[in-house]
């Protein structure tokens, strides 16, 4: 079942800046009657007043966030080859659209009509289609553009802020400039007490599958994963890391597996592997 949601156009340019992350968190459980594979459709209001569609997040996982997470219990996440964030500028005014869906109210602020837990509506198959066909031709948001990550982890605790400037050079509309200097901020503060405070937490040993390389080799072969990816706004925080052998690492990236606090485990499809090992704070923001 496909979603439409109303992001609240102040949000919705303070998330842009702050760096787009794919996913989405509300307090309504509507957010998770969607199925994976499905498309929430989000639109927003534009400093001028003129109601535009900025998302399409092809919905990769659902997970679930700790008790009291501002932002609400349910998350989202979507799939970051077939998502697409949209140019709010390049767009005309989308309200007779949106009151032509089978969700909108007919009369008054449109907006007004999408607060709190209306903010998610469900669509019907048509309605889909008919944002689909509009959003065939909209140009993508260049800066919705993630960073690579596995790069900027790299950079962060074996490189530094030369590694880092690279990367933010090379890719020039990959992330807002609040962003951007946060990034820069990080990897001039780069130590590597908190990858070294990990290791001595743990000993070594992955948390996932408490593969133990120091005892079995000699050597710290385990690294800092950050939950909440840097390239989708996370903090180079303890709480923000947990520490994986190099394979679990690469999977988590490649596979690009959420973090569902329900169980605290990564989400592979189908598969859920949690941490085994767990003895940190770790917090979901």
């Amino acid at each position: 079942m496909p979603l439409l949601y109303y992001w609240r156009g102040d949000v919705y340019r303070a998330d842009l800046d702050a760096g787009v992350g794919f996913h989405l968190n509300q307090a309504t459980p509507r957010l998770h009657a969607i199925d994976v594979g499905d498309s929430l459709w989000a639109f927003t209001r534009r400093a001028d007043g003129a109601y535009v569609l900025v998302a399409e997040l092809v919905v990769h996982a659902r997970t679930l966030n700790p008790d009291g997470f501002h932002y609400g219990r349910y998350r989202l996440w979507g799939h970051l080859a077939r998502s697409r964030y949209f140019a709010a500028d390049a767009q005309a005014d989308i309200t007779p659209l949106i009151r032509g869906l089978s969700v909108s109210s007919r009369g008054g602020v449109l907006g007004r009509a999408f607060q709190g837990a209306a903010a998610v509506r469900s669509l019907t198959l048509a309605d889909h289609a008919v944002l689909a066909r509009y959003a065939a031709a909209l140009p993508t948001e260049p800066r919705a553009r993630l960073l690579p990550e596995e790069q900027l982890e790299a950079a962060l605790v074996e490189e530094g802020t030369a590694a880092f400037e690279r990367i933010l050079l090379e890719t020039p509309a990959g992330v807002g400039e609040a962003r951007r200097g946060q990034l820069r901020g990080f990897a001039q503060r780069r130590d590597r007490h908190l990858v070294l405070a990990l290791r001595e937490l743990y000993r070594g040993r992955c948390q996932v599958c408490a593969w133990d390389p120091p005892t079995g080799y000699g050597v710290e072969l385990c690294e800092a994963h950050h939950l909440r990816w840097l390239s989708r706004g996370g903090a180079d925080a303890a709480t923000n890391l947990v520490l994986l052998c190099p394979n679990h690492h690469r999977a988590v990236h490649r596979c690009d597996a959420p973090f569902d606090w329900a169980d605290r485990a990564f989400v592979f499809g189908e598969r859920r592997e949690p941490l085994v090992v767990d003895e940190h704070l770790l917090d979901a923001s």
